[in-house]
C-alpha cells in the first residue's frame, strides 16, 4: 500500500495530499514477477495467508507466467503487507507485517525440492525466515546450483551462510551492515564488497542507485554506470536488478553484462509508481540506451 506525498512524515506529524495506490509487492514476489517479464522461466516458493491478499497474489502471478504450485497458504496468520511513503524525490520508507511469510520453513522447502532440484539458479531475500534462508543455501549448494542472495532486509548474516553463496547483491546500506565499511561511492563499495568476499562469498556486487553498481568477481572489479533517468519512485528498483541479474545468467551471460542488463532494467523501473506495477517487459529494455 503506497502513499505518494511531498516528502516523508517526521514521527507525530500527519502530512495531508497524499496519492494512494496499491498494487502486489514483497521482495521475492517483486523479483519473481521482474524475472518472468524479461523472459524467465521462474517458480516462486513462499507463503500467504487464506485471505484475500493471499488468493489476489496466487492469480497475479499466475497471470504472470509464473509457477505458483509451491504457495503455500497459511490457515493462520495474515498475508505479508508493507506500507510504503514515498517522497517527491522518489525516495521511500517502509514498514512490513511479515504475516504468513515469516513462517516459510524448512519443512515447506521439503515440499518444493522438486522445483529446486530443476532449477538452474536459486534467488533468495531476507523476508523469510533465516533458519530457511540457511537451509535452501546449504541445500542449493550441495545440488550444484547458483544460489544468489539478496540480504534485504539488512541484517547480519552467519559466515556459514555466506560460505554457500554464489552471487550476492546488497545495496549499499546492507553492504555497510555486512563489512563494517561505510559505503557512498564505488571506492568505498570495492573496499566493502572485498571484506564481504573474503567471508567465503564468491562474488559480490554491490548496488549504488544512481551511481549505478560495483562488481567483485574473482578478485576483478568491475564499476557499472547507471543511466540518467527521472527518478519518480524507487520502490522495487532492487528486486528488478536481482531478477533481471538472473535472467541475464540463466541466458549465458557474463557476471558484468548480466549486471548491465540489471542496471538498464531497473532504471526503468524508478521512472514509474509503484512496486510490480513498475516492473518492465523485455520489450521496454529499447527504451533507455
Amino acid at each position: 500500500m503506497v502513499i505518494k506525498a511531498e516528502r516523508l512524515p517526521v514521527p507525530g506529524e500527519t502530512i495531508l495530499g497524499g496519492t494512494f495506490l496499491m498494487n502486489s509487492g514483497g521482495k521475492g514476489a517483486n523479483q519473481a514477477v521482474a524475472a518472468a517479464r524479461l523472459g524467465g522461466d521462474v517458480t516462486l516458493i513462499s507463503k500467504t495467508g487464506n485471505d484475500l491478499f493471499g488468493k489476489q497474489s496466487v492469480v497475479l502471478y499466475t497471470s504472470e507466467n509464473i509457477n505458483t504450485e509451491f504457495i503455500f497458504s497459511d490457515s493462520k496468520l495474515p498475508s505479508g503487507v508493507a506500507l510504503i511513503t514515498v517522497d517527491a524525490m522518489g525516495e521511500n520508507c517502509i514498514v512490513v507485517a511479515s504475516g504468513a511469510n515469516s513462517h516459510l520453513k524448512p519443512v515447506d522447502i521439503d515440499k518444493a525440492l522438486k522445483a529446486i532440484e530443476s532449477a538452474d539458479i536459486i534467488l533468495m531475500q531476507l523476508e523469510i525466515p533465516i533458519e530457511t534462508v540457511e537451509y535452501v543455501a546449504e541445500l542449493g549448494a550441495s545440488k550444484g546450483k547458483k544460489v544468489i542472495l539478496n540480504p534485504a532486509p539488512a541484517q547480519a548474516l552467519s559466515l556459514s551462510l555466506l560460505q554457500h553463496i554464489d552471487i550476492i547483491v546488497p545495496n549499499k546500506n546492507e553492504a555497510e551492515i555486512l563489512s563494517g565499511i561505510k559505503v557512498s561511492d564505488a571506492k568505498s563499495a570495492k573496499r566493502a564488497a572485498d571484506i564481504i568476499a573474503k567471508k567465503g562469498v564468491n562474488n559480490v556486487v554491490i548496488t549504488l542507485g544512481s551511481q549505478g553498481a560495483v562488481i567483485l568477481e574473482k578478485n576483478i572489479y568491475h564499476v557499472v554506470p547507471a543511466y540518467v533517468v527521472e527518478a519518480i519512485d524507487t520502490t522495487a528498483a532492487g528486486d528488478t536488478f536481482c531478477g533481471a541479474l538472473c535472467v541475464g545468467l540463466a541466458n549465458g551471460k557474463s557476471l558484468l553484462d548480466a549486471v548491465k542488463l540489471a542496471v538498464k532494467a531497473s532504471a526503468i523501473t524508478v521512472t514509474r509508481m509503484g512496486a510490480q506495477s513498475s516492473l518492465p517487459y523485455y520489450s521496454e529494455l529499447s527504451l533507455i540506451e
